[in-house]
């Protein structure tokens, strides 16, 4: 079958000859494919027939975007054929969909959401998909005949299969320069292409105000307008009004207490995350752009998208948070910060490209200021090499001024045994990314990781080998703070399951003082069975105890950690996640402060959560979630304030917190929906007579109660 796809007019093409990607690159498909593609003025049309044992097929109604362990297909569209970018369009056995952008050098944007249509079934035979994507929701450049990249898949879960039309092989680092041809689009366009999403919200709420400490009470009543503007096809004008910032989805539980650096939370806001991709730059260690910094913002205006092969990005925002943090005397109180953020990138050759990024963030006298250039080299079909020049410029509300530059250097290789990643990040102690995600300066590191799996064939062993990673890490002064050697031992077998062990070795210098730590870890994931998921991972060994109570030096700890996380699927309209996390620091002998025997819990923390979603139909659901964050600390051995995350001396922060959220969804399709949803948080804190915050030994204060309504309506012309 040629690769090339030509004359797309009814009939059509047939594709047939799918041949994996996972778990034997290069072989036959275990089960036939078909897939018919053609095109009108208006869509872009695709029919997969999947031929299977109906009974082995894994198929659940889902939400949307929420299928990664069905079974299913997907067609991918290299629209400016520039083979760096694709959209990809996913669809499962019963058709529920999911959408995402796919860049090469990036994490994939699963944020992206567009308007297709899907339908599907179980035959006797397999199932049957039907895809309509038109072409006004893709973007594409305005010549009179369209040349693309196009690639089928079909995901078969049971056999950790992932098949590709044309062949696409890991022997070759990338995706989407693997892409087929498709010729013969004519006479397409995507209209005027300018859409409308007003919304409106009615919010009402009571939470505890801890710096009073008193209960308040607030009522919301909001309405607010996005817009989307295309201009010659491919360029994207976005702005918002009054934007709704509430996460309808909340965080996913993580460990936080006793970090020593920031833990990173991904950003959840429609107008933040879309088009994120055109702000990221290569080698990025750090992330110079993370719009969680961007608070409470009353505005927003983007422009992305490629114009030939240039890539650009803007964004101008404003943030309400940092003047209504301010005390009532400071002149710049109810002030807003003003945040300029621009991405230019030129790409050339063989997925090769050069950017600039600029980043602003202004407060009354006070800003930061970001510079960097970077480029993205693909030396050959396994190598890149990535590099980034960086400098920074800020002026505190008090006038201190401080600047300082960063640079970083990565190498990588794909290939289908041997796997490297090795970079160089030098960053200086003045550097500072604002509107960045970057925890950590004062450095000079190296890191390096590699990996070499065997894969075998007829066998029910995927793939095994060891891995290694190693990192160094000086100051600017020449001091020794870090380094790290860790070895590991993968197995992965069928259904999704991976073993994998694991041993760490490393030193870290932290207030001045030497630590000698180790962790020994293992975990296990598996799908084996198609109505359940499980991931656990273990690990014990020694740590430091940042945060030690008063009087204390920080000191070496025993260590023991545990995971699971559950997903259940009684039905195929039901699923259930339960999610645990389990951390433990003890003293240890000949480490531990003076009179502590070895064994003493210095605190222990439990994270649960219980997720339990029920899909009525494709567009309606009810989803509920229960949270729990325990901590039991030792207060002679540990700061209670500052490992869970508070300021010192500063309104007590609860040691246990129960959350209850529940979210009623009716999704017609991106942009159209009505969510209707409550949440109560109930702490350990409660209000003494006199005024004064104490806590209690349950979490039985309810400290943050809301119930609100959503409805939002897209127009498309």
């Amino acid at each position: 079958m040629s690769d090339v796809l030509e004359h797309l007019q009814p009939p059509g093409v047939l594709v047939s000859d799918f041949r994996q990607y996972d778990p034997h690159d290069g072989a036959p498909a275990s089960h036939k494919t078909l897939a018919y593609v053609s095109y009108d003025q208006r869509s872009l049309h695709v029919v997969f027939v999947c031929y299977d044992d109906p009974q082995l097929v894994r198929a659940r109604l889902s939400k949307r975007d929420n299928i990664a362990d069905d079974d299913g297909v997907a067609v991918l569209l290299d629209t400016f054929h520039d083979r760096r970018r694709a959209y990809v369009f996913q669809v499962n056995p019963l058709g529920v969909q999911a959408d995402l952008i796919v860049t090469e050098g990036q994490a994939d944007d699963y944020s992206f959401d567009t308007l297709w249509y899907s339908e599907g079934r179980l035959t006797s035979f397999g199932y049957v998909v039907r895809i309509e994507i038109p072409f006004r929701s893709l973007r594409f450049s305005n010549e009179p005949v369209q040349h693309w990249g196009i690639a089928l898949a079909r995901v078969i879960v049971r056999n950790n299969e992932l098949d590709y039309w044309p062949y696409i092989t890991r022997r070759v680092a990338g995706l989407v320069q693997q892409f087929a041809d498709m010729d013969g689009l004519e006479a397409i366009h995507p209209g005027r292409n300018l859409q409308f999403i007003p919304y409106g919200l009615y919010a009402r709420a009571r939470f505890l105000d801890p710096s009073v400490p008193a209960f308040r009470t607030a009522d919301d009543r909001r309405g607010g307008l996005d817009g989307k503007w295309v201009l010659h096809d491919a360029l994207t004008f976005d702005f918002t009004l009054n934007p709704d910032f509430s996460q309808v989805e909340s965080d996913d539980p993580q460990v936080t207490i006793n970090q020593r650096f920031e833990v990173f939370f991904p950003e959840k806001r429609p107008f933040f995350i879309e088009n994120n991709g055109f702000f990221q730059t290569s080698a990025g260690a750090g992330n110079l752009f993370f719009s969680r910094r961007i608070v409470d913002p009353q505005f927003g205006l983007r422009v992305s998208g490629k114009l030939g092969h240039w890539a650009v990005g803007g964004l101008l925002s404003d943030d309400r948070a940092e003047g209504e943090l301010l005390p009532p005397a400071s002149p710049y109180f109810h002030d807003r910060a003003v945040i300029e953020v621009a991405r230019i990138q030129r790409e050339f050759g063989e997925q090769s490209a050069v950017g600039v990024f600029v980043s602003n963030r202004s407060f009354g006298p006070s800003f930061n200021r970001v510079f960097a250039l970077d480029t993205r080299l693909r030396l050959n079909a396994n190598w890149v090499v990535e590099a980034r020049a960086e400098t920074s410029q800020t002026r505190d509300l008090d006038g201190t001024r401080a600047a300082g530059p960063a640079y970083e250097l990565t190498l990588t290789r794909a290939g289908q045994h041997l796997v490297y990643g090795g970079g160089y990040v030098d960053r200086s102690p003045n550097f500072r990314s604002d509107l960045g995600f970057v925890p950590r300066v004062d450095v000079r590191y190296t890191s390096h990781f590699l990996q070499y799996l065997w894969r075998p064939r007829r066998s029910a062993v995927v793939a095994f080998g060891p891995g290694v990673s190693a990192l160094v890490n000086w100051d600017h002064e020449g001091h020794l703070e870090d380094w790290l050697v860790g070895p590991t031992f993968q197995v992965a077998l069928r259904r999704q399951t991976v073993l994998q062990v694991s041993r760490t070795e490393r030193y870290e210098l932290f207030e001045g003082l030497g630590f000698r730590q180790h962790q020994t870890g293992a975990n296990v994931q598996t799908q084996w069975l198609s109505w359940l998921g499980t991931t656990a991972a273990v690990s014990w060994g020694t740590a430091v105890n940042y945060f030690p109570a008063a009087g204390l030096l920080p000191f070496l700890a025993t260590s023991q950690s545990a995971s699971l996380s559950l997903t259940i699927r009684p039905t195929p309209r039901l699923r259930v996640d339960e999610t645990y996390f389990y951390t433990r620091l003890g003293t240890r002998a000949g480490s531990s402060p003076m009179h502590q025997l070895p064994g003493i819990s210095i605190f222990n923390n439990h994270v649960l959560r219980n997720k339990v979603n029920y899909q009525f139909t494709r567009a309606l659901s009810l989803r509920a979630i229960v949270d729990y964050n325990g901590t039991l600390p030792n207060p002679d051995l540990v700061d209670v304030q500052a490992t869970l995350g508070g300021i010192p001396n500063g309104p007590l922060v609860p040691t246990r917190k129960l959350t209850a959220d529940f979210l009623l969804t009716y999704l017609v399709h991106p942009g159209t929906a009505v969510y209707v949803g409550y949440t109560d948080g109930y702490q350990n804190l409660a209000i003494a007579p006199g005024g004064i915050l104490v806590y209690r030994r349950a979490p039985t204060t309810s400290t943050g109660r809301q119930v609100f309504v959503k409805l939002s309506y897209l127009f498309r012309f």
